[in-house]
């Protein structure tokens, strides 16, 4: 799953495996694809349905969603098979374009995050700018997620391909210069899919909550000067709508479990490129780097907790899926009442 690691390294020492290690792999990296598939889907689901009232914030996540799917199905699901077989099974062509999509989905759900933070500050620090208040089909920040991830997942198509480990023995490996080549590879995957994106990020979350500082400071001050009363959709946030403080959180939250997820893998690659002493097949440098994928599973988790009345929704499809044990095979009683609970579910816009 990982951008390249110890198991697809050409360079590295062709050394059985641990099996107990690789059944904890997948049954992590199964869990962690039925999650994301399930979440994912149902929530997109729900949003195409309703694509008519789609808000620019519904937009962002509708895609963002699309990015998980693409880690779940293209990034998840390949290393799980990988794992199962040990040995990549397939040709050259097809070895190419699975880690081309891996890094894509990677991509895909970074920078997602970031147009969504990038807009959530436009929309507060400069609510004038005219794109922010066009209406117009073609959604630009989502087009630049996309355009980014496509072409900045392209060098993966020459990094990797067949290659022959042992006699007769052919895995899906990478082959990089010796001895700087490994480093600059994993160096320039971390600075492009984690440490610019974090820090845009950082600076937007930044700005957003000193503009609110200031808006609450100077609000203040008015009405010490006179007696305000404020409009009924306003929050206590600098008077914006609660709408909009809604998805500013959101956003924060998001941004952090991306953060927290993946983290630890970006370090433990940086760590076993940089390190000549770094344990190559360590049990717990593994798994950090399998619950990277996690974050696609958290997003939608995310998004639902945010939506108005959830708490409600949940507890009412518990309520049904209850009284729908004693349905019969063949019945639809639970399938229509699991789709009716994510499809009444309505989010913050």
């Amino acid at each position: 799953m990982s951008p390249v690691n110890n198991s697809n390294v050409v360079d590295a020492e062709d050394v059985p495996r641990d099996e107990s290690l690789a059944r904890v792999e997948i049954a992590l990296l199964s869990v962690i694809f039925v999650g994301a598939s399930v979440l994912n889907t149902a929530l997109l689901l729900v949003l195409w349905r309703q694509r008519k009232q789609m808000s620019r914030m519904r937009v962002f996540v509708f895609h963002l969603c699309l990015a998980d799917l693409v880690v779940a199905f293209f990034q998840v699901c390949p290393q799980l098979m990988w794992d199962i077989t040990d040995r990549f099974v397939g040709p050259d062509l097809i070895c190419r374009l699975v880690k081309y999509l891996q890094v894509l989905g990677m991509f895909l759900s970074t920078y997602m995050i970031v147009v969504m933070t990038v807009d959530r500050y436009q929309a507060v620090c400069n609510p004038m700018v005219k794109f922010q208040r066009a209406r117009t089909r073609l959604n630009i920040p989502v087009c630049v997620a996309w355009g980014v991830s496509v072409l900045g997942s392209l060098p993966q198509v020459f990094i990797f391909s067949q290659v022959e480990v042992a006699p007769g023995v052919f895995d899906c490996w990478a082959e990089f210069i010796q001895p700087w080549g490994l480093q600059t590879y994993i160096t320039w995957t971390t600075l492009v899919i984690f440490i610019l994106p974090v820090t845009t990020v950082v600076v937007c979350q930044v700005r957003i909550c000193r503009v609110i500082q200031i808006n609450l400071y100077q609000k203040s001050r008015r009405q010490q000067d006179s007696v305000g009363v404020l409009p009924a959709r306003a929050s206590g946030v600098a008077g914006m709508s609660k709408a909009r403080v809604k998805t500013l959180k959101m956003t924060v939250v998001i941004v952090l479990a991306y953060i927290v997820c993946w983290a630890p893998f970006f370090t433990v690659q940086l760590w076993s490129a940089w390190d000549t002493y770094a344990p190559k097949e360590n049990a717990t440098f593994t798994i950090l780097m399998l619950l990277a994928s996690l974050n696609s599973c958290a997003n939608p988790c995310i998004y639902l907790l945010f939506s108005d009345q959830f708490p409600k929704r949940l507890a009412r499809l518990l309520r049904r899926r209850l009284h729908g044990r004693g349905s019969m095979p063949g019945d639809t009683t639970r399938v229509s009442t699991l789709y009716m609970s994510f499809k009444n579910v309505s989010e913050a816009k």
